[in-house]
């Protein structure tokens, strides 16, 4: 007998979309059906008439609870998954991955998991996972402890290769440097791990920051100029060679430059298994928005870039080259994210995971021609294979997680303020949208439908994973 029945929807599988019913007993999905085909007797029947039914989201990349770098005399912190994860609810988005910090000084990389899942237990609407990043002049000794990590189920390490701000007494410095890179991927590579990679070009970088500031060219308008689309070359092409000495596994985070995408369309072709995701501001703002009056609430590391570069994401989400649409989200209150604005203090980062599942139907489905599988695999699919939570999550298909969103291809709206649940501003406040989420449900339970939130933050689960080594060998996504 069937716990719940979804009927009538255009429903996204592996095998393609279709009008296929779905049945669910407990937390999963066990039965795709052709229509009238499962039984109803002491079900519920969800009608989906009208309606999209995709994989519940994936956000790859999020930064909740996070200590905010740009104003390091006035410590504070983004909000938290209690917060953010409602917005992921109403937004379609099921699941999350966060980061684990590791900084010279911690020892013991279980540690530190530990203490980051005591922030989120009972505290997130939606299910949730690590990657762990590598900070800063690390002993030598904590690259030991990599592989036990990836048995435990925290198989993505984050890196990145270049500090996004300029040395601050009160700051750290994330970067890592590329011996210390290539020693990573040494120990992360034959043990079925996977490197995540935040690519700009430290000299190039700091360079620029001391340039414009001996130029008197603060403004934070010119943040482009600052992080380039050289810089992402640089480091682009750096660490696909680095990765190709190690056969390591890369995966590159928030490109946003056609130099990127270029790159990791050229190690794909060379049989490197090398992943790109972009950001939906990245592919629908470009570096003219920082004139704007709210054009910050835009900005992320590295910047936006030019039209061209917009183009070149959307070709990669669109058709091939990119994996996955993610946000680096980094959500805080409009005063916090507007309080800088200079090349040194702007914050990056933004609120945006509510939207992207929205957004990226509303530009690339509708406004672009993207299928809805590839719809499906930009926003759920991609990521839950690269990172190890395929089939669980990420497919509509029997045995999967009851994850799932469904999309009203019906509505027309401009965005405004009340259309979003996590803090005072969305940066797509004024966008018009065609099609958006109105109905989540996560492992088998409906957490938001037509506009009113059911769930609670005990619903989220944290997630361990392991990454098939077929996506460790090839670009296989």
């Amino acid at each position: 007998m069937l716990d719940t029945v979804i009927a009538n929807g255009q429903v996204v599988t592996p095998q393609g979309a279709g009008a296929w019913e779905i049945g669910i007993k407990g937390e999963q999905i066990v039965a795709v059906g052709l229509p009238g085909s499962l039984p109803r007797e002491g079900a519920r029947v969800i009608d989906a008439a009208g309606k999209i039914v995709v994989p519940g989201g994936i956000d790859p990349h999020t930064h909740l609870a996070h200590a905010i770098m740009s104003h390091p005399d006035q410590p504070s912190a983004t909000l938290g998954p209690e917060d953010d994860t409602r917005g992921m609810a109403y937004g379609g988005t099921t699941t999350h991955i966060d980061f684990v910090y590791v900084r010279p000084g911690v020892d013991n990389i279980q540690a530190a998991i530990e203490q980051r899942a005591a922030r989120w237990k009972s505290n997130s609407h939606v299910d949730y996972a690590y990657h762990i990043t590598l900070s800063g002049m690390l002993d030598l000794k904590i690259f030991e402890q990599v592989p036990e990590a990836i048995r435990a189920g925290y198989p993505s390490f984050k890196v990145f290769t270049t500090s996004v701000l300029p040395p601050h007494p009160k700051r750290q410095s994330n970067r890592l440097d590329f011996g210390r890179i290539g020693y990573t991927m040494e120990k992360v590579a034959p043990a079925g791990g996977l490197m995540v990679v935040h690519g700009e070009d430290e000299d190039l970088v700091q360079f620029n920051y001391e340039r414009f500031r001996h130029e008197g060219r603060m403004d934070g308008a010119n943040m482009h100029l600052v992080h380039t689309k050289l810089s992402e070359l640089l480091a682009f092409r750096r660490t696909v060679a680095l990765a190709r000495a190690h056969s390591a596994a890369v995966y590159f985070v928030h490109t946003s430059a056609k130099e990127g995408v270029d790159t990791i369309a050229e190690a794909r072709g060379n049989g490197q298994p090398v992943y790109g995701e972009t950001l939906h501001q990245y592919a629908c703002f470009n570096a003219e928005y920082y004139k704007t009056p709210r054009g910050f609430c835009s900005h992320t590391y590295p910047s936006l870039k030019f039209p061209e570069d917009q183009e070149a994401l959307w070709r990669g989400l669109v058709h091939d080259g990119l994996a996955t649409l993610a946000t680096d989200e980094y959500p805080t209150s409009l005063e916090l994210k507007l309080r800088g604005r200079t090349i040194e203090d702007v914050t990056g980062g933004n609120v945006g995971a509510e939207a992207r599942m929205g957004i990226g139907y509303s530009e690339g489905v509708v406004k672009r021609g993207m299928t809805l599988e590839r719809y499906a695999d930009i926003t759920a699919t991609n990521a839950a294979k690269i990172f190890g939570l395929y089939p669980r999550k990420g497919a509509v298909a029997v045995g999967s997680d009851a994850d799932l969103a469904f999309i009203d291809p019906s509505v027309r709206k401009t965005l405004v303020k009340e259309d979003f649940h996590v803090t005072d501003y969305s940066p797509w406040e004024g966008w018009s949208v065609t099609g958006w989420p109105v109905f989540t449900m996560l492992r088998g339970k409906v957490i938001v439908d037509a506009g009113k939130l059911l769930g609670t933050t005990s619903d989220g689960k944290q997630l361990t994973r392991k990454i098939d080594p077929v996506m460790l060998r090839r670009p296989a996504c």
